[in-house]
């Protein structure tokens, strides 16, 4: 048996959606931009790139059409080089990668790129189809089956008893060690520098204005977070223990 090994990484910084650096930046873009850096410092001619899986969790808007494929040519990848995007909700990256380390190990592929992305910004927004978004004879045999995170969380905290305090301690340590790693570089190896560019709502006028920013570092943390400051937050459902400060936030 074959063994398939991870020869280089790149990534991209997390920005928050909406209001972040690369909410106006197409996913095809912004995935190329990861692309490309890791197929150049892995030194593999790009022509031997047999393929490359993305897992997109919401595959319409500026992901639409096999976002796979569309990244690997705006990764300068040639045209000779195919691409498939997969959706396994919450794991979709993971699934990409380890289907790409099958083709390898099974299918006689060489060079195989495997990653994940989403663009939320640009996705999720007032023009998203909701058209026959819900299948009502699925939902009478599976009556959960479109439950939300918020719901699935609040039902696993209840299910094995994590109360709210333990849940605003964990995310306060995520925030710290965050902070820690940041300060002391453990993650710049793996993140790439990106410029382009970014749209700026005036909040009294509305009007959108467009300005080039530059993204080195992950931008979502929150490093003056405190336990009092995560305990003083209202649950998003009443009654519930998830809250704005210990859940993942939109990125």
């Amino acid at each position: 048996m074959r063994d398939a090994l991870i020869v280089s990484t790149a990534r991209t910084p997390l920005t928050k959606s909406y209001r972040g650096t690369f909410n106006n930046t197409t996913a095809p873009t912004m995935a190329g931009w990861a692309i490309e850096e890791a197929v150049k410092r892995s030194g593999v001619d790009p022509e031997k790139v047999d393929d490359v899986i993305m897992g997109a969790a919401l595959q319409q808007g500026t992901t639409h059409c096999n976002v796979a494929r569309n990244a690997a040519l705006a990764a300068g990848l040639p045209v000779t080089v195919s691409g498939m995007t997969l959706d396994r909700q919450c794991s979709s990256g993971m699934m990409a990668i380890a289907t790409a380390a099958k083709q390898i190990i099974s299918d006689g592929m060489d060079v195989v790129v495997g990653g994940g992305l989403d663009s939320i910004s640009l996705v999720q927004t007032e023009k998203m189809n909701l058209d026959r978004w819900v299948d009502k004879k699925l939902i009478s045999k599976h009556k959960h089956i479109y439950m939300p995170m918020l719901k699935t969380a609040e039902v696993v905290a209840n299910r094995y008893n994590i109360s709210r305090e333990s849940q605003d301690e964990y995310s306060l340590q995520s925030q710290l060690r965050t902070a820690k790693g940041q300060e002391e570089g453990k993650f710049d190896d793996e993140i790439i520098s990106v410029t382009t560019t970014m749209g700026i709502m005036d909040k009294e006028t509305k009007e959108i204005s467009f300005v080039e920013k530059t993204s080195s570092k992950d931008e979502c943390n929150r490093p003056t977070t405190t336990i009092e400051g995560l305990s003083s937050l209202k649950p998003v459902v009443e009654g519930g223990s998830i809250t704005a400060g210990n859940a993942s936030q939109l990125s």
